[in-house]
């Protein structure tokens, strides 16, 4: 394989961090070879597990979401798609690539708000984790079912542990995140800690990493439900929490997460939103 020999003493990006304090690796574009990459990571004959939830009310949004991922998500590696949903009929049928299956998984009915959904797939991922995920595939992605991939999402995410930069919040101070603040909540962070805001709707990483993760939150939301509170942003309160003392491997920048709301803001603050972002992979659809 040919490509350009990497140069120690220039980086490969000036303009933003590209590795934590702890050594992670931030993934921006212009930070990795895809091709090197792939290389790589058919040496290990990985199998991806892509896990996304579904209620009836969602049913365009997952034919988006699949087709998309399709199109962009894991190009030339084997993907197991799977789908939560107590409503396996209103999975769209869709012809995808070889070495690819849609796996429903049928659960309980959901409840009425998306914040008991949301609190919902942390007990559920953390089950077949155990129950059947570790002898299917080795890696997870974790993912909302409002969004779409709309560029190049491949291997160079993955790693034992990932989390993803939110949009809104990754310039700011850890003192402007919204963390949990309240003391009472297994969620909360103090004034003075915290790395970066991780959103929800993007995390992942090897099988038992992943079970370990969605298994902490779930026992966390368990105790605070007991103690008749709720954490701010629910389970992302609780992500947030865990990866701040479960330190990812891996950091997504917020182009694996984008929002062209908030860029519509943005542009008309006069804020520059291409600064930093060179490459939308996924955007939110809601």
């Amino acid at each position: 394989m040919l490509y350009r020999q990497p140069q120690v003493l220039t980086p490969a990006r000036k303009d933003v961090l590209v590795v934590t304090p702890w050594l992670a690796p931030i993934i921006w574009e212009g930070t990795f070879n895809t091709d090197i990459l792939n290389e790589q990571f058919s040496l290990q004959n990985a199998t991806i597990g892509l896990t996304v939830f579904l209620t009836e009310q969602e049913t365009l949004y997952l034919n988006v979401f699949l087709q998309s991922a399709e199109m962009y998500f894991m190009v030339g590696h084997r993907v197991n798609y799977y789908i939560f949903t107590d409503k396996p009929e209103y999975v769209p049928y869709l012809n995808i690539q070889k070495g690819r299956q849609i796996i429903i998984l049928e659960v309980e009915s959901y409840y009425d708000h998306w914040q008991d959904i949301s609190m919902q797939r942390m007990e559920m991922i953390s089950n077949f984790s155990q129950q059947r995920f570790h002898q299917e595939v080795d890696y997870l992605v974790c993912a909302d079912v409002h969004m779409r991939f709309s560029d190049h999402v491949g291997v160079e995410i993955l790693s034992s542990l990932f989390g993803t930069l939110h949009l809104r919040y990754y310039r700011l101070n850890r003192t402007d995140f919204p963390y949990e603040r309240r003391p009472q909540s297994q969620a909360h962070i103090p004034e003075d800690e915290g790395d970066f805001y991780y959103i929800g709707a993007l995390f992942g990483g090897s099988v038992p990493e992943v079970y370990r993760l969605t298994k902490a939150c779930h026992e966390a939301m368990m105790v605070d439900q007991a103690n008749h509170i709720e954490a701010i942003w629910h389970d992302e309160s609780h992500l947030n929490k865990y990866l701040l003392y479960h330190k990812p491997s891996k950091v997504l920048s917020p182009e694996y997460m984008c929002n062209n709301t908030l860029k519509k803001i943005w542009d008309h603050q006069g804020v520059d939103f291409s600064s930093n972002i060179k490459r939308i992979r996924l955007v939110t659809t809601e």
